[in-house]
């Protein structure tokens, strides 16, 4: 049986993929822990929650030097982040970009 798997256009799995280069970076990710005010134990406790990836989007949207960085390492257009922002956002409790 096959089991439905999410789309890498999935706007969580872009998120999640984005959250990994991020916290990964050198600079990006002392700077999004510091923002949050979280370390990093509860990043990893935390990182696959709504606000968690909405705080990230979020983070990358206002940093466009970071958004860029960040979609060209995963492999993705920085709008296609920006769209992944906008399905997760108001619904979830994140900003309408």
């Amino acid at each position: 049986m096959l089991r439905d798997r999410p789309s890498p256009a999935d706007p969580a799995v872009l998120a999640l993929q984005a959250l990994a280069h991020v916290a990964g970076d050198d600079a990006m990710g002392p700077r999004f822990l510091a923002l949050t005010g979280m370390d990093a134990d509860a990043l990893r406790a935390k990182a696959g929650k709504p606000e968690t990836l909405i705080a990230l989007l979020d983070y990358l949207m206002a940093n466009e030097h970071d958004l860029v960085a960040t979609a060209e390492a995963i492999g993705v257009t920085p709008e296609q982040l920006a769209m992944a922002a906008r399905k997760l956002g108001p619904d979830m409790g994140g900003n309408d970009w």
